[in-house]
């Protein structure tokens, strides 16, 4: 079907992502909206779910706003050189959408359901949420095969248990994945952990489970750099996910989120980290807690994009993305 407006002087501008970024209907770095999963080799997916929030909710809105703010980047990583969107078939596969929100395991079923459908043709899945414990349903699909390592950028280790009646919040995925094997543990590192606590034994699941769990002061006091090292020890050679929860970034940066802790990491700490652990072996990746109702000028959603461009950069260039998508299809 022939568009209703084709360009007459710049042909560049048939490509949709070359026109002005405040032209067309909003969708994952102005890429094609898709369901079609043969085509696909990475897709971004929204799961916008806030059903397992503790505090503060919203983040069911992240993945429009994430959407919306994702026009403002381009095609090419200026520091690794990747770029996603000609190395791989990258689209937006719309949104993982729940019919039953109002069950907390019957909605974080719907979404593993969604996630084993994408993955079973192969396809590497970006996600945005949604609150945290949408991870759990993630990993469930992704790490269907046997267990993953991980890194987890995160103000909180979400190695919690039963709170207030429920086991399956956004304070426990992790514990959960430990538990059902989709993560091993010696293989896990979490990074940029802080932050004040009602019970001195909260998070140690992650330390006696065998996790790295690299805190905020260590962080501070030793560097970006040495916490991508820590990173690149405790994951190998082996597949891994990274999960990136947007709280993690300090208020100052990302002050729309559902639990946000002072003294976190800046935006440059973030990209400089994610961008040097190219090369590691993402199955896939996720970003969430981004809570646009407590957002300032979209600032929260715009980093939350930017982080979500380093993610797509490192998933495309994954040493087994390719092998995995030739042997599914």
């Amino acid at each position: 079907m022939k568009p209703i407006k084709l360009p007459r002087r710049y042909s560049e501008l048939a490509d949709p992502q070359a026109r002005p970024r405040y032209i067309g209907l909003p969708t994952f770095f102005r890429l094609p909206a898709t369901d079609v999963l043969a085509d696909v080799d990475i897709g971004l997916i929204g799961v916008p779910f806030d059903g397992g929030v503790t505090n503060r909710p919203g983040a069911r809105h992240g993945p429009r706003e994430v959407r919306n703010q994702s026009s403002l980047l381009r095609r090419i990583n200026p520091t690794t050189g990747v770029a996603p969107f000609s190395t791989a078939r990258v689209a937006d596969l719309g949104d993982a959408w729940i019919e039953q929100p109002y069950t907390l395991e019957g909605a974080l079923g719907e979404i593993e359901d969604f996630f084993r459908t994408v993955c079973t043709a192969g396809v590497t899945t970006l996600a945005v949420g949604g609150d945290h414990s949408i991870s759990l349903s993630i990993l469930r699909a992704v790490a269907a095969s046997g267990p993953l390592g991980m890194v987890h950028v995160d103000a909180h280790c979400d190695t919690g248990d039963d709170y207030l009646g429920s086991r399956f919040h956004h304070g426990a995925p992790f514990r959960r994945a430990v538990e059902e094997n989709l993560l091993d543990p010696h293989r896990v590192i979490q990074i940029g952990i802080r932050g004040t606590l009602n019970d001195p034994a909260m998070w140690r699941f992650s330390t006696e489970s065998g996790m790295r769990v690299l805190p905020m002061d260590e962080f501070h006091d030793r560097g970006w750099r040495f916490a991508l090292e820590e990173a690149k020890r405790v994951i190998g050679q082996g597949e891994a996910y990274l999960s990136f929860d947007i709280d993690a970034l300090d208020p100052v940066y990302a002050p729309g989120t559902g639990t946000p802790e002072a003294g976190g990491i800046s935006t440059i700490e973030a990209i400089r980290l994610l961008r040097g652990l190219t090369g590691l072996d993402f199955r896939g990746a996720d970003l969430v807690e981004v809570s646009p109702p407590f957002d300032h000028a979209g600032l929260t959603a715009l980093h939350g994009a930017s982080i979500l461009f380093e993610l797509l950069c490192l998933l495309a260039a994954a040493p087994g993305r390719a092998a995995r998508r030739s042997s599914a299809g």
